[in-house]
């Protein structure tokens, strides 16, 4: 027997065609950033249990609560708590900042440390250190400047008639070249020792947290990530064009210019408390869509990732046998092979 749609009929299957796709992207979506928080927690887990001190993963809320004996309290609370805590802020501000980079510039390759954010604020930092020596907080304020000066830099040299992204991306590569340059100078200008200190801070560790940075960290998050996750909806409608937008009523330049200047604020506090964990902000955002299963701007899965990154990288990075080494070096050796791959793509790097 042949069922003869109406018209009505005919209408609705497409709306609900629309309305189940709808729906199954909001379970993928949810799935997928249950599972990232999952990974996010197995890895707290396992950086607050493990180590010289073993501590099992069933006495890690009676510690936390305070209920812990002394040498507890030192393994957790003292040494590990810290160190995965600021961890886990920069892997946000990492994940969010390269997240609006890349969407805001459409452009894979616009991350912090490859358009030379961090390395101005690497450039900053070393400067108060070396030339004016700084210490305690006054190093992470120059290189929180440094980021913000760079990037009005680099916003200024590319501004013709209206925000370029493109030009954007390339002046923020030279510039990065720039700064690794100054970064070079000023280390072989100076003292031995000081040169030594200054190298290491450089890399990108969070192996020696002070509570003071990392309350100024929390801090920017606060108020940086509820606006990164505002600007989620208008850079959506954003993706579809300018004449859309304007038409939905959003203004292109205003937004780009407010989600770039997150993005650069992002990246700077992070730099600022643990300096260029390099490719973090990089690979965080593409990785976040391809578990989503979607495109655009994905600010939660995005940060949930640089979280991941940022302390599976450190907890690596922590029992490499009598070597410390810093989470830079571990997410570097890690990244650099994706930079690889996607400029060998056959799509390279204009997406």
């Amino acid at each position: 027997m042949t069922i003869q749609l109406g018209a009505a009929d005919a209408s609705a299957v497409p709306a609900l065609a629309v309305r189940q796709a709808l729906r199954l992207g909001r379970r993928r979506r949810a799935l997928a950033v249950s599972g990232l928080a999952a990974a996010v927690l197995l890895v707290g887990v396992l950086s607050l249990s493990l180590g010289t001190i073993p501590v099992p993963a069933t006495r890690l809320p009676a510690v936390l609560a305070g209920h812990g004996d002394p040498l507890e309290n030192l393994a957790v609370l003292t040494l590990r708590l810290p160190r995965w805590t600021t961890g886990a802020l920069v892997g946000v501000a990492l994940g969010l900042a390269g997240a609006l980079f890349q969407t805001t510039l459409r452009n894979p390759l616009a991350s912090p440390d490859i358009l030379g954010i961090s390395g101005g604020a690497s450039v900053a930092a070393v400067t108060a250190m070396l030339v004016f020596h700084a210490t305690g907080v006054g190093v992470p304020l120059a290189a929180l400047i440094g980021g913000a000066v760079v990037a009005a830099i680099i916003g200024l040299l590319s501004w013709r008639e209206g925000f370029a992204g493109q030009r954007f991306v390339l002046i923020g590569i030279a510039v990065a070249f720039l700064a690794s340059g100054g970064l070079s100078y000023l280390i072989t200008r100076a003292d031995v020792r000081a040169a030594q200190q200054a190298l290491a801070w450089t890399v990108g560790s969070v192996s020696d947290p002070s509570w003071p940075e990392t309350g100024l960290l929390a801090a920017a998050l606060v108020v940086l990530v509820p606006l990164a996750l505002w600007l989620a909806v208008p850079l959506r409608v954003l993706a579809m064009g300018s004449d859309a937008a304007h038409g939905l009523g959003v203004r292109p330049v205003a937004m780009t210019v407010l989600a770039t200047a997150t993005g650069v604020a992002l990246a700077s506090v992070a730099t600022a408390v643990a300096g260029p964990v390099a490719f973090v902000a990089f690979v965080a955002a593409p990785i976040a869509r391809r578990i989503v299963g979607a495109g655009g701007l994905q600010p939660v899965a995005s940060a949930l990732t640089g979280v991941a990154l940022v302390t599976a990288a450190d907890f690596v990075a922590a029992r490499l046998g009598d070597f410390q080494a810093p989470v830079g070096l571990v997410t570097g050796v890690v990244g650099a092979p994706y930079l690889l791959w996607l400029l060998t793509r056959k799509d390279g790097i204009g997406a």
